[in-house]
């Protein structure tokens, strides 16, 4: 085949593209020259023939051959042309077209592993999340939320001729000291940890910090108390090590201190927002923690990896930062929207446990690429890093309370969310019925992804009416319709064991027993994340409302009763929109149905009252 008749096969312009014209010419020829589709010494067609081939102006073809020239894939021969370059097979392994290819399937080496992972290899979410309307995934970001231009000019000033010759003289083990000081003065300090550059390592990612860690302190004869749920990563890095690990059960706390810890040598935790559960631990917690590392000698790993994005309340200060005896081995990294792309993450401990650390990790990588460490300094130097943590502070803020309200609002006292105060996934008990991972598997047939809880568990018995809902990777517009749509199914798949109107216990009230019951009545509930809430009906048919917790609201509305119904509309919650109820009376409680006569289990933003409702005189 005449080398002309290939590139008409090979070159193919697609205008729709982003790539200019130039640039697609120039991948697919040289494309076509590397893999021998354009074989070396052939002759290539004259720029003005190609150019009528393509249907592009010549001068573009002219400079794609005067770029191919300059880089050595192509020559031009004086009265002869264009022809592809002999030189770029010099070096090239031939391959026989009969050579046999190995089936990796079929391994004869798998007798030799002496290292293998035995893990499940579960993951939270399909891999192409991207094409599902509602994934409520954690940790799979928004790549609109990458502050691309602030980014660039980062790494514009990292790679700078000047800047390279700066990085590109450090020592192979040495991390970027830009880096480090910026770590130093930065971050560290809005987590109150104090540091030295000598008490910090550079490291690709807070999974490779992990690996580091058990390299130097896990072996065979140390017992390591993990998180029940947990982190799966950090237990399969043990397991790889073999630790003893002492599953450590969990409560509104975080993980309970208790005698258990007495024969362990390790205790691994995530206070800022608990993996999975989101919960934060709270100072008296962090104290009995402390306490008992010291009194039994214990060594903690303090994986921060959210750096406590607390929405309600302020940051608890770091335990690394309490600790006085040194016993506390510090773990986190960027914001994962940008740590996904740059990988970098960092250590804080005792300069003696970095200098040990920076031996095993010479042995595997030496150290992460130089140039992405000078480019995150410069992001964080400009100011840039800052900006970027505050809108994204909003962002996750804004759709962790769109979130929270829909929950409530479709979901009310059909689950429990437990009370936290920040993070971005929300770890979600359903009724004791619910199918968990059955839910899971439909809920992806109507576009929504929710995560499985199996994989946090260590034990074969995990709560199967649980599952988890992240906020990173859904757009905010697009959360309320998402719920409303997960409601409906779950509905759907408990409906057998909800009451209805015809099927309650107690007694359906009239329009007469409704004034009579409801006007200057005081309604207690209780939200989806655990706070109570206390509705004021008065006489006059406005209503007030307010709830409990660290961030209580208030709201009002007005309320009235036609037809048998009592019917309500506040100003801000419930969306505002007008909903109507029957009410049975079931001794001091209150039963509430919708129009369709279904049982509504909390029938406003986390302010109504729930499926069952306690009732007094004011």
């Amino acid at each position: 085949m005449s080398s002309f008749s290939m590139l008409n096969r090979l070159i193919h312009i697609d205008a729709s593209l982003s790539e200019s014209l130039q640039t697609q010419i120039r991948q697919k020829l040289v494309e076509g020259i590397l893999v021998g589709a354009i074989a070396p010494g052939s002759k290539l067609p004259s720029s003005r023939k190609l150019a009528s081939q393509l249907n592009v102006s010549r001068n573009t073809v002219v400079l794609v051959y005067q770029a191919l020239i300059a880089e050595g894939y192509i020559e031009s021969k004086e009265r002869s042309g264009i022809f592809v370059s002999e030189a770029i097979s010099q070096g090239k392994v031939e391959q026989s077209p009969s050579e046999k290819r190995f089936n990796g399937t079929n391994s004869s080496n798998k007798h030799r592993f002496k290292g293998a992972i035995a893990t499940t290899n579960a993951t939270s979410c399909p891999a192409d999340w991207r094409n599902y309307r509602f994934p409520f995934i954690d940790g799979k970001y928004d790549s609109s939320l990458m502050p691309i231009k602030e980014w660039r000019e980062a790494n514009a000033k990292a790679n700078a001729s000047s800047e390279i010759q700066a990085w590109g003289k450090l020592q192979s083990t040495e991390d970027d000291p830009m880096l480090l000081d910026q770590i130093r003065t930065k971050l560290l300090p809005r987590r109150g940890i104090q540091a030295s550059t000598d008490e910090i390592l550079i490291t690709v990612g807070t999974q490779q910090a992990l690996h580091l860690i058990c390299q130097l302190f896990v072996n065979n004869e140390v017992q390591v108390a993990v998180e029940e749920p947990g982190y799966p990563e950090m237990r399969e890095l043990l397991q790889h090590s073999g630790a003893k690990i002492q599953l450590q059960a969990l409560d509104d706390k975080g993980i309970i201190v208790d005698d258990k810890l007495d024969q362990c040598d390790i205790i691994y935790t995530t206070p800022s927002h608990q993996t999975p559960t989101s919960i934060t631990m709270p100072m008296d917690r962090r104290d009995e923690l402390l306490s008992k590392a010291q009194q039994q000698d214990l060594l903690i790993i303090e994986d921060d990896f959210e750096f406590e994005s607390n929405f309600l309340g302020q940051p608890h200060p770091a335990l690394r930062s309490l600790d006085k005896d040194n016993r506390v081995v510090y773990i986190s990294c960027l914001s994962k929207v940008i740590a996904s792309g740059v990988q970098l993450g960092f250590i804080v401990a005792d300069p003696s446990v970095i200098t040990e650390l920076k031996k095993i990790r010479k042995l595997m990588l030496r150290n992460p690429p130089l140039n992405n460490q000078r480019s995150v300094a410069y992001f964080l130097s400009m100011g840039y890093y800052d900006a970027y943590m505050m809108h994204l502070h909003q962002v996750f803020f804004e759709r962790w309370l769109t979130l929270r309200e829909a929950l409530n609002i479709y979901l009310p006292d059909c689950i429990n969310t437990g009370p936290i105060q920040g993070g971005t996934a929300y770890w979600i008990t359903g009724p004791k019925q619910l199918d968990g991972e059955y839910l899971r598997q439909k809920a992806v047939e109507h576009g929504i992804l929710i995560e499985p809880v199996k994989r946090y568990f260590a034990g074969t018995s995990y709560p199967s009416n649980c599952f988890r809902m992240g906020i990173t990777s859904i757009a905010n517009d697009r959360i309320r319709e998402g719920v409303e749509k997960l409601a409906d199914l779950i509905h759907q798949l408990t409906q057998e064991h909800e009451e209805t109107l015809s099927s309650a216990k107690g007694k359906l009230l009239t329009d007469d027993e409704l004034q009579q019951v409801l006007p200057g009545s005081i309604l207690e509930c209780q939200m989806v994340y655990g706070v109570p809430c206390t509705i004021e009906l008065k006489e006059n048919g406005v209503m007030l409302g307010r709830t409990g917790g660290n961030d209580n609201e208030v709201d009002s509305g007005r309320w009235w009763i036609h037809n048998g119904m009592y019917y309500r509309k506040w100003n801000l919650w419930g969306y505002g929109e007008m909903k109507g109820f029957y009410v049975i009376m079931d001794g001091d409680e209150m039963k509430w149905f919708d129009q369709n006569y279904c049982f509504v289990r909390q029938l406003d933003y986390c302010r109504e009252h729930p499926a069952t409702a306690h009732l007094s005189r004011s």
